[in-house]
């Protein structure tokens, strides 16, 4: 596809490419960023996000990592409010907060940004929660979208009957007690959080068809 104008687009701490890929598709200029390399081939800065994040882009969609601020590890709070690693963690998330670019959204699941945010909106920003079966995808994943710039994202394909808990507490089974929709979490391991946090191709697609149309 080819705009007229297309966008110069940053996806910040993304490794997959599927939201890169999104927007590549709709006929956008992007380009993915992450320490670790890209699983799929694309356009792909292997590095910390902050070495780019200055350049010229007309949008920034960004996915801070949420381990030491994410609901799901609270009760680990005080001890990496004390480490400090929860400061590093806010600190960074903030570096797109106060970014100039006038179109930024910024994906986290529900945690300590959202708590605060509630507390003290940002001025010229919105707050949207979403889930992953609003957009063709079988799961329940709970997620937050802080946008400045960008009009909410508008269900496309919702399921009627929800959908099923997306790698919830590990050791547990999650799913319907008919039993055609349990499903085995995955065991702990070394790709488990890599798991957790990739975006469903779903809620990529919305956001490169939506947001195309600004």
């Amino acid at each position: 596809m080819k705009l007229e104008n297309p966008m110069s687009v940053l996806v910040g701490c993304e490794f997959s490419g599927l939201v890169r890929d999104a927007f590549i598709a709709a006929g956008h200029g992007a380009l993915s960023c992450d320490l670790l390399p890209s699983e799929l081939p694309g356009p792909h800065y292997q590095g910390d996000v902050r070495d780019i994040l200055n350049q010229k882009w007309d949008l920034i969609i960004a996915f801070p990592p949420c381990t030491d601020i994410c609901k799901g590890g609270a009760r680990y709070w005080k001890e990496k409010q004390a480490s400090g690693k929860q400061q590093e963690a806010i600190d960074f998330f903030m570096l797109f907060v106060n970014h100039p670019c006038s179109r930024i959204c910024i994906e986290n699941p529900v945690g300590a940004m959202s708590r605060d945010y509630r507390k003290n909106p940002w001025p010229g920003w919105s707050m949207q929660v979403i889930q992953p079966h609003w957009f063709g995808d079988k799961f329940t994943k709970t997620t937050c979208l802080w946008l400045k710039g960008l009009p909410l994202l508008m269900a496309t394909k919702p399921m009627l009957n929800g959908g099923e808990p997306y790698i919830p507490r590990k050791g547990k089974k999650a799913g319907r007690p008919n039993g055609s929709l349990w499903y085995q979490i995955e065991a702990p391991g070394k790709d488990r959080s890599k798991n957790r946090s990739r975006t469903f191709p779903g809620v990529a697609e919305a956001m490169a068809q939506q947001w195309s149309k600004l």
